[in-house]
């Protein structure tokens, strides 16, 4: 089918309970850009060439329904920090696969709303 082959996700709604506590964890922990809020209580933040939605819901969907995994330089360090600011921790970091000569690292948090969130890094295999 002409145009629809999809180049990158443009945008990723996340259902939060409290959207003002969900701004400051977004925004002051794990420093997104604040885009802009919209009525009826939205907020928009950019990371890289992704905008990420906070919404109350709306209907029938819960908090916590999906994970979003960040990509970050070092996600152990990334983890350290979210835990020095009170982050909850699910998985501390660890080696969860090599590809193409890179060790793929992931650790898993909770955001402000219960959300999983997973911050992901890469280095070069050692060695």
């Amino acid at each position: 089918m002409s145009g629809m082959q999809p180049t990158h996700i443009a945008q990723i709604a996340v259902t939060v309970g409290e959207l003002e506590r969900a701004k400051r964890f977004y925004r002051d922990v794990l420093g997104l850009t604040h885009l802009f809020d919209a009525p009826p209580g939205l907020s928009f933040f950019q990371c890289g060439e992704t905008r990420l939605m906070l919404s109350r819901p709306e209907g029938p969907e819960t908090v916590g329904n999906s994970i979003l995994y960040y990509a970050v330089e070092d996600a152990e360090a990334a983890c350290r920090n979210l835990a020095a600011e009170g982050v909850r921790l699910e998985e501390s970091p660890k080696r969860i696969a090599t590809v193409g000569g890179k060790d793929i690292w992931l650790g898993v948090a909770r955001d402000s709303e219960d959300n999983l969130i997973g911050l992901m890094s890469e280095r070069d295999v050692e060695p």
